[in-house]
């Protein structure tokens, strides 16, 4: 399996052409034709390709969204509005902006520059406590004994979006609407099961955590 891609178009022949070009390539290609479900579709992927004209959510609030849950996740926009301030306001979150039409030889080379890009800068592990969190390639490893701890893309989702807030007490309404990309219910248990069975994996003594923190009445956090 490839490279795994998370592509938001709602033309579908420019859709259609883009996902069968990209897949000759190697890629995986997530395709969608709107952007209401796309924090939850980026889950895996390494890079996302959105178009800025949309139905219902823009382009743009579409890339802050995910910006915001992934930081990581490199965003190159695809336009026909080739205006300077257009380019400007996707500039501010994106990673790369290519104007329509484009040949799609030069879309792959940008892909592979903001991949190699993101790698390149992503290979160091996260040290916390006794684990080894490779960031890029969704693992977590005992650092004593090299072994490997298999976490659900929900737990490492849930680890990873606290890891980018390392220190910072963040409350379930934060981390709920972050992986899930739906408002926080109140009362609602799903966060809760996921961070016992998260604990269960990654913690020496689930009983007694030291690596993801209850802050009582408040959320969770993960110190350095």
């Amino acid at each position: 399996m490839g490279v795994k891609l998370l592509y938001i178009e709602d033309d579908k022949e420019i859709g259609s052409f883009v996902r069968s070009h990209l897949e000759r390539h190697g890629y995986e290609v997530e395709w969608l034709t709107s952007g209401e479900t796309a924090v939850q579709a980026a889950a895996g992927c390494r890079l996302a390709i959105l178009d800025v004209m949309l139905p219902g959510l823009d382009g743009f609030t579409v890339g802050q969204r995910l910006k915001r849950s992934e930081p990581s996740l490199p965003i190159l926009m695809l336009s026909a509005r080739a205006s300077i301030d257009d380019k400007l306001q996707g500039l501010q979150f994106a990673d790369d902006y290519l104007t329509k039409p484009f040949h799609p030889d030069e879309l792959t080379a940008r892909i592979e520059v903001l991949l190699r890009r993101t790698a390149a800068a992503g290979t160091e592990p996260v040290a916390i406590k006794h684990l080894l969190v490779y960031e890029q390639e969704n693992r977590v490893v005992v650092r004593d004994s090299g072994e490997e701890i298999t976490l659900t893309g929900k737990q490492f989702h849930i680890f990873s979006y606290m890891l980018r807030h390392l220190g910072q007490i963040l409350t379930k309404e934060q981390i709920y609407e972050a992986v899930w990309g739906e408002s926080y219910i109140e009362g609602d248990k799903t966060l809760m099961v996921h961070i016992r069975y998260l604990r269960e994996k990654i913690e020496r003594d689930p009983s007694s955590p030291e690596v993801v923190e209850t802050v009582r009445g408040i959320g969770y956090r993960v110190r350095p």
